[in-house]
């Protein structure tokens, strides 16, 4: 059953802090990937076409990483930040310690699934078929936790794990999960 896994990381969310206060107004004069209105947020928005993600930046040095789809792009999308930085006269010193805050991940399990019955049966899950046509299943394990979107014809997404290995520990999981059910 698990040789027809299939699931690929399609996000991954970071925060790290620069070391130092980040001029946001400059950036945004500056810059033309950038959304920046002070009244609605306080960050500004760095979008950043390769590798393709975008960063929150906020005037204490803080920042947050969003749409890499693996820690070597998460690394690449840091360093273009940097470059940026540089463009509007800011040296970054140190080198940024990059936290992983969740971790998004989709593909298949390779069979359908019958949703009336996991809800039954299993714990932790939410479906109301009216609403949305996919079961939202929370594993809940000593060794991991991860939210599940399970949808009828096998495809599933995956989301609060923070590396790859838990996201596949917690797809594993889960398919021990379906296997006492089904």
């Amino acid at each position: 059953m698990a040789k027809d896994k299939k699931i690929e990381v399609v996000n991954i969310v970071v925060n790290t802090s620069l070391g130092q206060d980040i001029p946001l107004e400059k950036m945004a004069a500056t810059l033309t990937n950038t959304e920046y209105n002070p009244e609605q947020f306080p960050g500004l928005v760095l979008r950043i076409k390769e590798p393709k993600s975008s960063a929150l930046l906020f005037s204490s040095g803080n920042v947050v990483c969003t749409g890499a789809r693996s820690m070597e792009k998460v690394e690449e999308a840091i360093q273009k930040i940097i470059f940026y930085l540089k463009k509007v006269g800011v040296n970054v010193t140190i080198k940024p310690k990059i936290k992983v805050q969740n971790i998004v991940a989709s593909g298949s399990i390779g069979f359908d699934i019958n949703l009336n019955k996991l809800a039954i049966k299993l714990r932790n899950t939410e479906y109301e078929p009216e609403q949305f046509p996919g079961l939202v299943y929370k594993l809940m394990d000593d060794e991991i936790n991860a939210t599940f979107l399970l949808f009828s014809n096998g495809k599933i997404v995956c989301t609060g794990t923070k590396s790859e290995e838990e996201v596949n520990k917690a797809t594993d999981k889960l398919l021990e999960h379906l296997k006492k059910v089904e």
